[in-house]
């Protein structure tokens, strides 16, 4: 395939190198008269390792060449990476100029080309700029309609510096964000050869998926390095503590844990927190990551909360009182502190939860029912169908399997207020609300 790489810095040049590399012809196209002439000499204009014996070989084979021209590049190619900067700005802000004029330049040159031309975004962007500025850019400059005239896609790219080369050709995962299926089938051509999964889905979560890996990494550091220095004050070999921490690839490396949902709760997580950011403060120590994941877990209890005042229906059921499906531990359920809430609030409700009937509960619980939250318990009825009856605004609070019928027994006028993703349905604005979707 012909491409064309609008961008040779980090990732422009190893994606040139190493696209040619794979048999396809490159042209790269930069401002930097400098750049264009390292690669047209065969020289790399980036540090990394084997991008530059990549790069020499591809030049002497005439398979990769450079130049300032983005007409000839465009006119020359049948697909354009743009790989080009995205810094940030003072308040945070993405800087998209770059971006920007690189689609005017080549949506200029598309005006005039009748051969189908696919525009790929390689740069990382927000979540909305596709939509928002890439597309109406392309659009505006070539007076042509993307997905029709033209293709245009969404392609993050999972490269660290250091092992660039390595990434590219062993990525996690080859992410296409599209908007018509050709253009994604002319995309995915380019990744055939790489043995990773190939995952094609709208160009808006393609977008988002770059962010939440990078901030799921920093995240990762930030923590490793807090509970570190907690190690590090009590005489632990921190290495030691996530070496084995690491182990764990049923629960802590896994998927386990990362759907989104409501809070946590139970009596676990919330009290060893707790705990730890205590110890932390008796040692002095700043934990600003640690500190904020309770604060963090309420925040997503009023959000829930909120959710359900905004229905604007004084009479609520709730399905699901313990802190999650097959349980009947209430200790600090998320839910619970909900219905308090709305209990304080004037709130008519009615509570089912087959787990927590008040005649099988025994020890801690019983003792938590009737000593903590006695005022709850009068409000639980034996069967689902009470609080399908009584609700207007109907609260999913745990994945029970019983739940799962529950949208398809709505009735008119009533809203589910889903917290755990019993449904496969997204926000309807309306009838169905998911707290996360």
């Amino acid at each position: 395939m012909k491409i064309s790489i609008f961008g040779l810095g980090y990732v422009g040049a190893v994606s040139a190198g190493c696209l040619t590399n794979d048999g396809h012809e490159v042209i790269g196209v930069d401002p930097n008269q400098t750049k264009v002439n390292l690669i047209n000499n065969g020289q790399t204009p980036i540090i990394e390792k084997d991008i530059g014996e990549i790069i020499e070989k591809s030049v002497n084979n005439g398979g990769l060449r450079a130049t300032t021209s983005v007409e000839e590049a465009v006119r020359a190619t049948e697909m354009s990476l743009i790989c080009v900067g995205t810094p940030s700005q003072a308040n945070g802000s993405l800087d998209l100029s770059y971006v920007r004029r690189v689609c005017e330049q080549i949506g200029t040159v598309l005006r005039d080309k009748t051969e189908f031309h696919l525009v790929v975004i390689r740069s990382t962007i927000l979540p909305g700029t596709m939509l928002n500025v890439v597309i109406p850019t392309l659009e505006e400059y070539s007076g042509k309609t993307a997905g029709l005239d033209f293709g245009v896609c969404n392609n993050p790219e999972f490269l660290r510096e250091g092992t660039a080369v390595y990434d590219f050709y062993n990525p996690p995962k080859t992410v296409i964000g599209e908007i018509d299926a050709q253009s994604g089938d002319m995309l995915a051509r380019i990744y055939e050869k790489l043995d990773a999964p190939l995952i094609r889905t709208d160009v808006a979560t393609a977008e988002m998926v770059k962010y939440t890996d990078n901030v799921w990494h920093a995240l990762k550091v930030g923590f490793a390095n807090e509970i570190g220095t907690i190690c590090k004050s009590l005489g632990i070999d921190g290495h030691k503590t996530m070496d084995i921490f690491c182990q764990d690839t049923k629960l802590n490396l896994s998927p386990y844990y990362l759907k989104p949902g409501f809070a946590f709760g139970g009596s676990c997580l919330p009290k060893d927190v707790r705990a730890l950011t205590y110890k932390g403060r008796t040692l002095d120590l700043e934990l600003p990551i640690l500190n904020s994941i309770l604060p963090c877990n309420d925040h997503h209890i009023d959000r829930g909360l909120k959710m359900i005042m905004a229905t604007g229906h004084k009479r609520v059921g709730i399905l699901g009182l313990s802190f999650k499906a097959g349980t009947d531990d209430l200790r600090e359920s998320p839910i619970v502190e909900v219905t308090e809430r709305l209990l304080g609030k004037g709130y008519d409700l009615r509570i089912y939860d087959r787990n927590v009937q008040l005649a099988t509960l025994t020890g801690a619980n019983r003792d938590y029912i009737l000593n903590h939250i006695p005022h709850i318990s009068s409000l639980m009825v034996d069967h689902m169908e009470q609080v399908l009856d009584h609700g207007d605004t109907v609260v999913v609070g745990n994945g029970a399997k019983e739940f799962r019928e529950v949208p398809d027994r709505m009735r008119d006028g009533q809203v589910m207020v889903d917290l755990v993703r019993i449904s496969d349905a997204r926000s309807q604005g309306g009838r169905y609300e998911g707290i996360c979707w």
